[in-house]
Formats: structure tokens, sequence, C-alpha cells
């Protein structure tokens, strides 16, 4: 049995084309997953509508032979871009915002219920502008530091705006013009949360300094050679700095030094999606469009040493578009991977909730599977194995404790939602030479 392998625990159907994920990183709630969806109604040619629908879930891994995730919330909503929970509590509660399809930014709060789940309510938002779309939003609060929480957003004017937030206020405190087409995302750098980071469909990569003004970017990369669609500063690695493109290219940069990057991975389709791990500062969750998601490590990177990041894992189980993903902050319990999978006498019957009966064929032929037996049954997820191409070796770095990670992700046109196990053990890899992924 190789020394890393991803698991398959869960699929949900989410009806409305889906195109983001995010795990609560609030620990008491690190139980609760938000998933966001996009649809373009075409009824009126001349005037299409986007609808959209917020879910909520909860995780429960003590659930041996039913689903771990069940529904506890859906809200209809215009078509939601991009959903962030702030890092920490703001006001006694954990805050989930979202960007939509009517440029406006919605805060929404999570309460504890008396049955004992969560819900949702809505907090506060305020509007962009006329005639757009909210793309992305980030937090300052990438590092714990909830003392002046903002919120910086991007939208499809190529504009981005700082949001202040008071208690009972969400006001813009700066908006201005960043690339020539759709700023596709932002993010703060959360070493120095006064620095703000911008990619846009001009194929531009830009730094602003908010204490400098908006009138000009302290630097502009045109490094990637095609639009600009995720950047997610390292929490872990002052300076360090993720961006991936249309052009296939995951490139990870030191702040200081911006003319060049650290290192560059093709990842074989476009990048939407990067989110650093919330605790190993070397691993890096990459959601490809049209080539799945991978786990990257880039300890290499980051101390200086150039050549691609290995590739530790591939999650190929999406049909479609790979678009939102991101890491648990639950830790999960398990044997390591390098453990025989245990031996299952009877599985009870159980009516499904939330769990959808359904086949994947490679577009290769080279495997297929069901998530349920022939008579309906649920499989545990150590009975899921399938094959994925092999990643880029790798030779060994700081992380010697084996890991068993939590993460979700979501495909676009086929509308699903995917909870997935990733366990590795570099121990196993440093001895041979080679990861395996599964």
């Amino acid at each position: 049995m190789g020394s890393s392998r991803t698991r398959n625990l869960q699929v949900f159907d989410t009806e409305l084309s889906a195109d983001t994920v995010e795990w609560c990183p609030v620990s008491q709630h690190a139980h609760i997953l938000a998933c966001g969806t996009y649809q373009l109604q075409k009824d009126d040619e001349k005037n299409p509508s986007r609808i959209g629908r917020l879910y909520l879930f909860q995780f429960d891994q003590q659930q041996s032979f039913t689903p771990p995730l069940t529904e506890i919330q859906r809200i209809d909503t215009p078509a939601i871009l991009d959903l962030k929970w702030c890092h920490t509590e703001l006001y006694e509660r954990p805050l989930l915002g979202m960007a939509t399809a009517c440029g406006e930014i919605q805060l929404h709060g999570l309460k504890d219920k008396q049955d004992g789940r969560c819900a949702l309510e809505h907090v506060l938002s305020t509007e962009l502008g006329p005639n757009r779309l909210a793309l992305s939003l980030d937090w300052s609060t990438g590092r714990g530091d909830s003392t002046d929480p903002r919120v910086v957003t991007s939208d499809s004017t190529g504009s981005l705006t700082l949001l202040s937030l008071a208690e009972d206020d969400l006001s813009a405190v700066s908006q201005w013009k960043a690339h020539d087409f759709e700023a596709w995302i932002t993010a703060f750098s959360y070493w120095d949360t006064q620095l703000v980071y911008s990619g846009g469909d001009d194929c531009k990569l830009k730094g602003w300094d908010l204490r400098m003004g908006p009138s000009s970017p302290t630097f502009t990369s045109k490094r990637h050679s095609m639009g600009v669609c995720s950047i997610h500063s390292n929490p872990h690695r002052e300076h360090v700095l993720a961006t991936g493109s249309y052009d296939e290219n995951v490139l990870v940069w030191d702040g200081r030094n911006m003319r060049q990057p650290l290192s560059e991975t093709p990842v074989g389709g476009g990048v939407w999606r990067l989110k650093w791990h919330p605790v190993h500062e070397h691993l890096l969750l990459a959601a490809c469009m049209h080539n799945d998601f991978h786990i990257l490590h880039c300890q290499r990177a980051a101390g200086g040493n150039e050549g691609p990041c290995p590739i530790l894992a591939s999650y190929i189980l999406h049909n479609s578009l790979a678009y939102g993903a991101d890491w648990s902050h639950l830790i999960l319990s398990s044997p390591p991977p390098s453990s025989p999978p245990k031996e299952t006498a009877s599985i009870p019957l159980f009516q499904p909730e939330g769990h959808l009966r359904i086949q994947y064929e490679s577009p290769t032929a080279s495997f297929d599977t069901s998530l349920e037996d022939e008579c309906g049954r649920y499989i545990p997820d150590h009975t899921t194995t399938v094959s994925a191409p092999a990643p880029v070796p790798y030779s060994g770095g700081d992380d010697s404790a084996s890991l068993s990670c939590l993460l979700a992700s979501c495909s676009f046109y086929d509308h699903m939602l995917h909870v997935w196990r990733w366990d590795w053990n570099p121990e196993i890899d440093k001895r041979s030479g080679e990861t395996t992924s599964s």
C-alpha cells in the first residue's frame, strides 16, 4: 500500500452548479462546511438571471456506516462566486462572507440552535456598485488577529473594494480600478494587512499598499501568461505567496521580490483556487479546473530552491470543472495509510440522507467506482480506493509525522460536492524515494 492515499467519503448533489466550498476555521465549529452555487438562468435571453444557493453541512466522523456529512440548512441567494469564513470569531460568533452576482457582499453569522445544530442568519451586507458581479473576497484575519477586521473584494469591472467592519456596519473604505478586465481574485498579505494582492483577466498580478493609496500598485507582474484567478498568502511563512492562473501553472513567490517566482509548477488545468494547509506550512491544495485537485509540497520552493513543487496526491473523482476546494481544521482519527483495511462483517441497510449513488467513469476508462454496493448500501471510506496518475517524486522534508486530512471539493457542471480524506506517511516516501496516490 502506498504512503499517500486519497479516499472518497461522500458525494452530495448540489442541484445548481457548485463553485465554492469552505470549512469553518473556528475550532468549536470546525465540523461545519459551507458550499455555494451559481446558476445562469437563460429564460430571458437579453437579461439572463443568476441564481444561487448556500448550503450548510455538519460532519460527524463517528458515523461508521452512514454518510458522515449531513445537510442542516439551505438558503436561496443570488449566484455565489466566493465564500470565505472569517478566521476568528467576531462579535462572539463565526462569520461567513459571501460574494454574489448582484454585486453584493453579504455576511452571515453562525448561531447555535436549541436542537444542537447550527444555522446561518444574515447579519450585514453592502453593495459594491451597479452592473457588477462580486468575484472574490478575503478577510484580513488570516493569522488570527481580529482587532481591525476588514474585507477586500474584487469584481467584474476590474475594481477592488476595501470594506471595514463594525458591529452594525459593513462599509466601503476605498474602491479603485485595479485591472483592465475582470478582477478574478484579491487577497490580503496575512503578515502585513496593509498589503493587498490582486489578479485579473488582463494577465496581471498586482500588489497594493493601502497606506499609500490605490493610485498605483507597488508592483505589476506579467509572469502569468493568462488570467490570474487565485492568490493565497501563507499564514505560516512570512513573505510566501501562491498564485494560480488559467495558464495552468502554480507560482510560489517571495513577496519581497516579485520579479521572479521561487517556483513554477505545471498542474494541467487552470488554477481556480489555492489553499495553504491550516497547520502544515508547506502543503498547498490546488483546484485545477480541467485537471482535478492536487496537493503540492512547497518546502523546497519556500527555501529558495528552484524547480517545480512535488505533487503528493491527486483527487480525480470529479467529472467536471474543479472549482472549489478547502482543508478542514478537524483532526481525523484513523490508522495510518500503511495499515490494512479493516474487515467488515456486515453493513446495515439505511435510508440515505444527502448521499448520492453515483457511477464514475474516467476519461481513459481506466477505472470506475461506485459509492454504494449493488444493494444500495453505503460503502465506508476504507473500501473505496482508486488509482490516480503517478505524482512527482518527493524526496522528503520536515513533515515527518503521518497525516490524515479531511478535505472538501466541488465541481461545476455536474453540480457535485465531494468530501474526502488524504492519508500521508512521509517517512515511507523518504525510504522509497517516491510517493503513490490513490
